[in-house]
């Protein structure tokens, strides 16, 4: 071998070639202890990376996602249309809708006529940025924030409009997003599940919600998000039954894992140390969740920032602020669905209930993780499944007026982790009914979401039935006109 490596001209011998690979190996092993996935190989694609590994370096280590389950109307909060105000009842132009579906619940209006915003708009920011008198909190923070106004999709109705955006497609049994991050980069805490998922209730017409949003699809069950209750007990049995100890505890988990165990030899099904995996989790997380999830102990100023339904599980602001803890804590990802945006009728009435609701604490956390210095890591996402119309569903009155589900333009806006902040990104027509630049489809915020936090979403794959199967499908780009 010496005398291959001097023919070939490379200056080494067999006691260099020894000394290197020694190190080499020893490197091999040290990393192999520190992070345990690192010679696992992934699942079989060439694309796949070992779990904890980024394709490029991140922005964002942690996401925060706020969706407003039933889709807020952008008219009444970023995108400021004066022009509907100008025109209030007369028609929407053919011209302008062009041969655009609609819902079944408009589809025979004889009219569709426009309606602007009740609600007085002003810039603020260094931007100028436009926002509604009803979110004055969240006007606060626009030069914290990029308020994206040309998302678009073409799911039409609340349900596929949900699944979409949750795992890029309407159909069911596909890993949702935050099962894909936690596929992807695994959690930074041992203790805690990498995926969580926190409901709240508003005072508007509320949309279920439901756990295929949350599944993790083909993927592992490990991977699924683990949804947060609001009583005293924040995820139902965990607690050890009356006159059971840890001990008891522990030593039940280990009779199961080596049954488990003896299963596995027999059957070989790899979700059975999924299984005793989550076993292990569920009992780490005994010590772990209650003083996460123990709030009382935050310091008056926070409280009060936030506003007093802090206090008081199941709120919006509980769960804003849980979600700042359990980021801070290492939990790759948070969902929160708060619903009551569904606004067909009465929007006069009900969205001004919906916005006091989420709009003090959606800003109390974003000051909150920049206070902290966990802002710039964190990248929290504010927005719904699709926009509202620009004319009224069903008869127009001064009184009150409905929106009507719009697909095809809405706004969502995102901050920290990356992003740019105190932007506007992309327009809408005068009507606010068309995009006229810098489109963004779901796809699109898909993949700069998985980018922000280092992922390729060409690479992050899984196959299943024959197919690698990705959050993007075979769609997305990133968006680089709002990465910092």
């Amino acid at each position: 071998m010496e005398k291959e490596f001097l023919e070939s001209g490379l200056n080494i011998n067999r006691r260099h070639f020894l000394g290197k690979a020694a190190l080499g190996f020893g490197s091999a092993a040290l990393g192999s202890l520190m992070i345990p996935d690192l010679l696992n190989g992934g699942s079989g694609s060439e694309n796949e990376l070992p779990l904890g590994f980024t394709h490029f370096a991140p922005k964002a280590k942690r996401i925060i996602f706020l969706f407003q389950n039933g889709a807020p109307s952008q008219l009444e909060s970023f995108d400021y249309k004066p022009l509907l105000n100008e025109m209030y009842d007369q028609d929407l132009p053919e011209s302008v809708r062009g041969n655009q579906r609609v819902t079944g619940m408009t589809a025979n209006q004889e009219r569709f006529p426009l309606v602007g915003s009740q609600f007085g708009f002003k810039q603020y920011g260094q931007s100028g940025t436009w926002v509604s008198d009803i979110f004055p909190n969240i006007a606060k923070i626009t030069d914290d924030i990029c308020v994206i106004k040309t998302i678009h999709t073409e799911a039409i109705n609340h349900d596929p409009a949900l699944t979409f955006f949750q795992t890029g497609a309407q159909v069911g049994n596909r890993p949702s997003m935050g099962s894909w991050l936690s596929y992807g980069l695994g959690s930074e805490n041992k203790n805690l599940p990498a995926f969580c998922v926190l409901l709240s209730k508003g005072r508007g017409n509320g949309q279920g919600v439901y756990s295929k949003l949350w599944t993790n699809g083909f993927l592992d069950s490990v991977h699924q998000g683990v949804q947060f209750s609001a009583s005293e007990d924040p995820i139902l049995y965990l607690n050890n039954p009356d006159g059971h100890s840890q001990e008891d505890r522990r030593k039940m988990l280990d009779n199961l894992a080596s049954l488990n165990e003896m299963s596995y030899k027999d059957f070989g099904d790899p979700e059975i140390h999924t299984k005793i995996q989550q076993y292990e989790m569920a009992f780490r997380m005994q010590t772990a969740v209650p003083d996460v999830t123990d709030i009382s102990k935050e310091p008056d100023h926070i409280v009060k920032m936030y506003g007093s339904d802090c206090m008081v599980p199941g709120t919006y602001a509980s769960n804003c602020l849980l979600a700042r803890k359990l980021s801070e804590a290492g939990v790759r990802f948070v969902q929160l669905y708060h619903q009551g945006w569904d606004q067909h009728g009465s929007l006069a009435q009900e969205m001004p209930l919906q916005a006091e609701d989420v709009d003090r604490a959606s800003a109390a956390l974003i000051t909150d993780l920049k206070q902290r210095g966990l802002l710039d890591e964190t990248l929290v996402i504010w927005g719904g499944e699709f926009g509202r119309t620009n004319y009224c569903q069903g008869k127009l009155t001064k009184e009150n007026y409905g929106r009507d589900h719009h697909p095809r333009c809405y706004s969502m806006w995102m901050a920290g982790g990356g992003v740019k902040a105190g932007i506007s990104y992309g327009e809408t027509d005068e009507f606010g009914y068309n995009i006229v630049k810098d489109p963004v489809h779901i796809h699109d915020l898909h993949a700069t979401i998985l980018h922000l936090m280092g992922l390729d979403h060409e690479k992050l794959t899984y196959k299943y039935l024959g197919r690698r199967f990705r959050l993007t499908d075979v769609h997305g780009k990133v968006v680089p006109g709002i990465i910092a």
